[in-house]
């Protein structure tokens, strides 16, 4: 997996020799994308080139708008969303598809948490982005099912994969507590809209099996005809 330096972020790059396979974009915590692509591998053997992008500043490049900290001791989010996406598709997407044999099938954007949050905004604002899977996506996000139900997505995508860990809404904290109502909520919404749509359960919570959990949403995404 070779490694790059991109507009101020490192990204993993596994490019197939294969002209138009899917390209997956992966926005990562702490450089889990070899882990991820590993794990993609053992459970598909459908080809396709895979980017993961770290060194994220996480609460502003992958929040919509700014809320306040939703826990004691945490980081408010700053709603950088806008001017990360900018960055991503004028200058770290254009990088990659160059390294590319060919134009790919179709590019898919995926994330965990406030990635998955991501990955679902950018629909709103960008036409790039053919499938998507938002994996234990942050959808407790103050404002966002209102803003997802009332905007327009500038493409529609063919398909969504959702996840979440059975424990996710039962928190004390009564911020998080929506995420899995939103959730099912969402995906509904987006089945009503024509598009092929999935909510899968898993045990745990939040913290539990990032890598299994963003492998198995890929590899249903690439699954899809």
């Amino acid at each position: 997996m070779e490694k790059r330096l991109l507009a101020g972020k490192t990204v993993e790059l596994c490019i197939s020799p294969r002209e138009g396979v899917p390209l997956v974009l992966l926005h990562t915590v702490h450089g889990e994308g070899r882990q991820v692509y590993e794990a993609v591998g053992r459970l598909t053997n459908t080809a396709f080139s895979f980017a993961a992008i770290d060194g994220l500043q996480w609460d502003d490049d992958m929040s919509p708008w700014p809320i306040p900290p939703v826990a004691k001791g945490e980081a408010p989010c700053t709603g950088g969303a806008d001017a990360y996406l900018a960055e991503l598709t004028e200058m770290i997407l254009p990088e990659v598809l160059q390294k590319l044999p060919g134009q790919p099938a179709y590019i898919a954007l995926s994330g965990y948490s406030l990635a998955g949050l991501f990955a679902l905004y950018a629909m709103y604002r960008t036409d790039l982005f053919g499938r998507i899977a938002s994996v234990s996506g942050s959808l407790w996000y103050p404002g966002f099912l209102r803003f997802a139900q009332s905007q327009k997505m500038k493409r529609v995508p063919e398909c969504i994969y959702f996840s979440l860990g059975d424990k996710e809404a039962r928190t004390r904290n009564k911020a998080l507590q929506p995420v899995e109502e939103n959730t099912r909520l969402l995906k509904d919404y987006y089945e009503g809209k024509g598009i092929s749509a999935v909510m899968e359960m898993n045990p745990g919570n939040h913290f539990t099996d990032d890598i299994g959990r963003t492998a198995k949403g890929i590899r249903w995404i690439l699954s899809q005809e």
